[in-house]
């Protein structure tokens, strides 16, 4: 496993700019623009899927609805692209508000983000879900 520090910036400009489209897509919450950083066949899963999201039909759906109930932004702390180039995981800090208004909350956690070309075939999120309950 590489650190930051010995993993040269050529090695990450890829990684880097996949995940740059990526969180911008989720932060306009723009559900088509979000799926369209998905294959077809993707497969997603966050702490609050309660298993995977398969296939877009069925994350369009998820999204819908996430983007209806809550207001999120995204961003990268650290990336770290996985061994064999096929994606990278990386942290990240987000704020998140309740659509219907009500405290934001600050959060961080982890992605594993699995690439097909430029596009997530496998989306594995992780989160202490505890923040969203205020505690």
């Amino acid at each position: 496993m590489r650190s930051p520090a010995t993993t040269s910036s050529s090695n990450l400009d890829a990684p880097i700019s996949i995940s740059d489209k990526i969180l911008s897509a989720w932060n306009e919450q723009d559900v088509e623009k979000t799926l369209a950083c998905y294959t077809e066949d993707c497969v997603y899963v966050d702490p609050n899927t309660r298993g995977p999201v398969v296939g877009q039909d069925n994350l369009r759906r998820y999204l819908t609805n996430l983007f209806q109930r809550w207001r999120m932004h995204w961003s990268r702390r650290e990336i770290f692209p996985l061994a064999d180039g096929s994606g990278s995981t990386f942290l990240w800090h987000a704020t998140l508000t309740p659509a219907a208004g009500g405290k934001t909350v600050e959060i961080d956690g982890m992605d594993l983000a699995v690439l097909r070309g430029d596009k997530l075939c496998r989306n594995e999120v992780y989160f202490d879900r505890m923040a969203l309950f205020g505690g």
